[in-house]
């Protein structure tokens, strides 16, 4: 059995799913349900016995205990955090709470756990993090890939948080000998994305036929990772991954955010066609967000040096599944286009210039 936090987010949703498929191991699946956290992502899997839903905080260290006692789980993966930049902007108080006491809190509870254990079952349990690329800060142009060596320099409310829990890791590790596991991931994309986020934002606006909107001149680099090859490389890290360490997570696929708004709407131009004109004609440029990161790229040799992962999709196969996906799964688009969703969008871009001609 293996206890996994935020497991109704997209990427533990994601991997809850796929942790089903591949094993027969049960999945303990801790999550407080936010905004972003959705019970309709694991339907396919709400009849499976081996899917153990428990709705909760990761600060609450008493519920958590009980459960670690009444479980048993041999790994704890962590998934549950506060994560869009935007929002961290507008609420730094969440992002702290979340990310950083409530990686405190779990790391409290299963340490406290991992000590009573004894023999095999101590020697084999582990904590795996999921953190991301942007703790290392922004590159330059011509920079080198983050590795896992490279310096902390987060530029964000939501990036220093997660810095912070990583450093908590790593301290749990050497001062305790506390088992732990780091991944550092770059942007994720894939089905079961809360539409807050660029590539299911556009998906969502175009289709609807509202603006898309660009921050700035739309040159910020990202390394985009499917969602899919992460799991895979979760699961490989947990499974042979040597403990204290880091490992980077990429797709070796940087694209301006431009480009991929242009391939989205080239994608959606044959799949779904409009009356006239292209998608292309709905994009517009808004102000750019705060203190953004021009660019980020991640080194992945390390994981495919020493685990022998590597991504199985291009950029090209996996946004296509991508599209594909959400044109596929509207109920679902729609079941999350209300709320606290409506109210988000307002918030950030209603007060948003437009810059026409960038």
């Amino acid at each position: 059995m293996i206890f996994v936090t935020g497991g109704a987010g997209f990427i533990g949703s994601n991997f809850v799913l796929d942790w089903l498929a591949q094993s027969i191991e049960t999945v303990v699946n801790f999550d407080k349900l936010t905004y972003a956290g959705n019970l309709n992502n694991l339907a396919s899997i709400s009849d499976d016995p081996r899917h153990i839903f428990v709705q909760g905080d990761i600060n609450d260290t008493a519920l958590l205990s009980q459960l670690f006692e009444q479980y048993k789980p041999r790994a704890v993966v962590h998934f549950a955090a506060e994560s869009h930049v935007d929002r961290s902007i507008h609420n730094p108080g969440a992002f702290v709470t979340t990310n950083v006491n409530g990686t405190f809190s779990l790391l409290e509870a299963a340490r406290a756990y991992w000590n009573t254990l004894s023999g095999a079952e101590r020697e084999s349990f582990r904590f795996l993090h999921v953190s991301t690329d942007e703790v290392y800060g922004s590159l330059g142009a011509d920079d080198a890939p983050f590795s896992e060596t490279t310096p902390y320099a987060p530029n964000s409310p939501y990036s220093a948080s997660k810095a912070a829990s990583d450093h908590l890791v790593r301290s749990y590790h050497h001062t305790y000998g506390f088992p732990t596991l780091t991944t550092n991931c770059s942007n994720n994309y894939g089905g079961f994305h809360f539409p807050e986020k660029l590539i299911p934002l556009i998906i969502s606006n175009a289709r609807d036929g509202k603006a898309l909107p660009i921050y700035g001149d739309g040159q910020q680099i990202r390394d985009w990772l499917y969602v899919g090859d992460h799991c895979t490389a979760i699961r490989r890290v947990l499974e042979a991954g040597r403990v204290g360490e880091v490992y980077n997570v990429g797709g070796w696929n940087e694209k301006a955010n431009l480009e991929v708004v242009h391939t989205l709407c080239d994608i959606l131009d044959k799949l779904t066609p409009k009356a006239a004109g292209s998608y292309r004609d709905q994009i517009t440029y808004v102000q750019d967000r705060p203190g953004h990161d021009r660019r980020y790229a991640i080194d992945a040799r390390k994981i495919e040096r020493e685990l022998g992962w590597k991504p199985a999709e291009t950029f090209e196969s996996g946004i296509a599944k991508t599209v594909q996906w959400y044109l596929d799964n509207q109920e679902w688009v729609r079941n999350v286009q209300s709320g606290d969703y409506q109210n988000w969008l307002e918030k950030n871009y209603a007060s948003r210039d437009s810059k026409e001609g960038v």
